[in-house]
């Protein structure tokens, strides 16, 4: 259930940041609205990109064999897939 709580975190602050950078492209935000804007982009950034570098923690760990930690992109299909 925590896992499932830090997702819908990162999808609202995602969306969150999507919206403050639609905001501040339109133009009409005053320069003080924009600056508190970019300062909480800037949060919601740093947030977002903390909860992928734990993501990808968690991946190499469970892609680890033999205590080797085997590298594979994405988009290639490896020993690991289960649908074979």
């Amino acid at each position: 259930m925590a896992g499932s709580k830090k997702s819908l975190n990162f999808e609202r602050n995602l969306e969150q940041l999507e919206s403050l950078v639609n905001d501040m492209e339109s133009g009409e935000l005053s320069l003080e609205d924009s600056l508190s804007a970019f300062e909480k982009g800037i949060k919601l950034t740093r947030e977002c990109q903390s909860a992928l570098q734990k993501a990808e923690q968690k991946v190499q760990k469970l892609i680890e064999e033999n205590g080797q930690l085997i590298e594979t992109d994405f988009d290639e299909p490896s020993d690991l897939d289960l649908d074979e």
